[in-house]
């Protein structure tokens, strides 16, 4: 499967994210295109597509079936993708048959996290970067027993983290933006859930379950 945006066009439409739901409709994880379209094509899972204020199921050929009318007269709501025998929207919600576990509301602690957690702004000059031009600080540095945890990680953009070196910021003459902070909610998902694009979403991820994990 490849996408239809030429290579000069990132990112593509297989990288786009899609929300996977168990057998009881509750939000457990986001993969991404590629991995919901295997799920979809070996049948453990169906679309949820949110079209005139309602929810409808579809199997993947029923899917497929109906990418010609979406084209035709939606092209604008969906990412797409060509297959060598057709082209395909890009679901924004799948439903697996059988699988009923919930997620688990741990946090975790990685660099998409705190990135998406910092929205993309360096700690200290307040700018905001691409994720490849982010980096990790710690705020109270290794060499001084400082851990990993996220009270003591922020983003900062190489600049910034090449002059604070190994010293607190007090230290570098430097500041905090805002004091870094544990999140209640996955940061990632919360970014994600602001973006119209994923409107959708909105009906699955109740307060109990905005903590599920980026997979």
């Amino acid at each position: 499967m490849t996408s239809m945006a030429n290579s000069t066009s990132p990112p593509s439409a297989l990288d786009a994210s899609v929300l996977v739901l168990n057998r009881v409709y509750s939000a457990i994880r986001i993969v991404d295109a590629r991995r919901a379209f295997t799920l979809l094509s070996k049948e453990i899972a169906e679309v949820i597509s949110h079209e005139d204020g309602a929810f409808h199921n579809y199997d993947f050929a029923t899917w497929a079936d109906i990418a010609g009318l979406q084209r035709e007269f939606e092209s604008e709501k969906h990412e797409w993708v060509r297959t060598p025998s057709t082209t395909l929207a890009v679901p924004k919600i799948i439903r697996l048959f059988s699988y009923d576990r919930r997620p688990s509301i741990e946090i975790r602690l990685n660099r998409r996290n705190i990135y998406a957690r910092d929205e993309n702004l360096c700690q200290y000059c307040g700018r905001k970067y691409s994720s490849k031009e982010l980096s990790l600080d710690h705020v109270l540095p290794r060499v001084q027993g400082g851990e990993d945890s996220w009270t003591n990680l922020v983003c900062s953009c190489v600049r910034c983290n090449a002059r604070k070196g190994g010293r607190t910021p007090r230290q570098a003459g430097m500041k905090l933006i805002q004091k870094p902070r544990k999140p209640r909610r996955n940061p990632a998902i919360r970014l994600k859930v602001g973006s119209r694009r994923y409107d959708s979403w909105k009906a699955f991820l109740d307060e109990a379950y905005w903590t599920i994990e980026l997979a």
